[in-house]
């Protein structure tokens, strides 16, 4: 089977590579913000089934699992509160 390189067309650009230097600046400046929701609900769910494991070991049926959900939900909103924070300071400092 013969193989033949392949040449990409881009005719709005006469045929130049697109520059990807400013989406490499766009996606630093906004990478640290998109893994944050998926971490802020990682954890309200990590604490929510060690609520309902330990529900299911003590025969305390919905107990624990509140307690620990509230504590997921408090400590998920602390560390995205000071993701944000950090972030927002750090890009302030750049910006001068």
């Amino acid at each position: 089977m013969l193989v033949l390189p392949v040449r990409v067309n881009y005719p709005l650009m006469n045929n130049k590579e697109p520059d990807l230097t400013k989406y490499t600046k766009y996606y630093k400046e906004v990478g640290p913000y998109l893994g944050m929701g998926v971490q802020l609900a990682a954890t309200v769910v990590l604490m929510f089934f060690i609520g309902r494991w330990i529900d299911g070991m003590a025969g305390s049926d919905p107990a624990f699992m509140l307690i620990f959900s509230i504590i997921g939900i408090a400590a998920g909103l602390y560390n995205f509160i000071k993701t944000v924070l950090s972030l927002n300071k750090s890009g302030d400092e750049k910006r001068k």
